[in-house]
């Protein structure tokens, strides 16, 4: 298993967290999300043989939120 946390531009409300929680976990190969509205960040755990990095990205920004590092 493998971790990355992304820093989310615009995440501040429970509806934020959630719209990101369902689209990043519906990912096969997603074990776990955990969103930090006050860092806002998104930490995923996830298995690297099944989703990388640029679909989780691209998952989150599906929502309408920019991911910047």
């Amino acid at each position: 298993m493998t971790s990355v946390v992304l820093k989310v531009a615009g995440i501040s409300c429970s509806h934020c967290s959630a719209a990101i929680t369902k689209a990043v976990g519906a990912l096969d190969g997603v074990l776990n999300v955990i969103i930090s509205l006050e860092e806002k960040t998104v930490e995923v755990e996830f298995d690297p043989a099944l989703v990388d990095v640029d679909a989780i990205k691209g998952a989150i920004e599906d929502q309408g939120y920019d991911v910047v590092f």
